[in-house]
């Protein structure tokens, strides 16, 4: 099995109910099991700031399945969520991204491994280290816990309550 992380937000209508609804289909994915996820976090919108705040969390999975099967999984718990093909920064019903599989790297024209993302949001820093305070991110060879401490400025990112599962 590989520890698989998913990155989760919504800001759209009851944000907390989208990733109540969210964790919930994540526990059905086949060859996976839910271990752990993060409190939510309230947070700024990231591309256009006029658009609603978001609520973000990590979950890890423990999965039997390959990183392209678990990216379709998490694309059709998407669309049964309602998210259409919206415009990539904007508001959004529930949003899952593959974050890591493993100590996988890849890059692909549907996925890369990690998540590129990762160092530059805290959205995903903060609550991938309250899970999972010892992860390496296997590109950059780095704790991402000592990612974060360097970071200076956290305020974008507010607890807002304990886990949803």
């Amino acid at each position: 099995m590989s520890a698989a992380f998913v990155g989760l937000g919504s800001n759209v209508e009851d944000r907390a109910q989208h990733l109540a609804e969210a964790v919930s289909a994540l526990t059905r994915i086949p060859q996976s099991t839910l271990a752990r996820v993060s409190s939510l976090y309230d947070t700024e919108p990231v591309g256009d700031p006029r658009q609603p705040r978001y609520l973000n969390a990590v979950a890890r999975l423990d999965t039997d399945l390959d990183p392209g099967r678990l990216h379709e999984e998490l694309r059709r718990i998407e669309a049964r969520g309602g998210r259409g093909d919206t415009h990539r920064a904007g508001a959004r019903t529930i949003d899952l991204d593959l974050l890591y599989h493993g100590d996988r790297v890849l890059r692909s024209p549907g996925l890369t491994l990690p998540h590129p993302w990762v160092p530059d949001r805290l959205f995903v820093l903060i609550p991938m280290v309250e899970i999972e305070p010892e992860w390496i991110d296997p590109a950059l060879g780095i704790r991402l816990s000592d990612l974060l401490r360097r970071r200076r400025n956290q305020t974008s990112v507010r607890w807002f309550a304990p886990p949803v599962w």
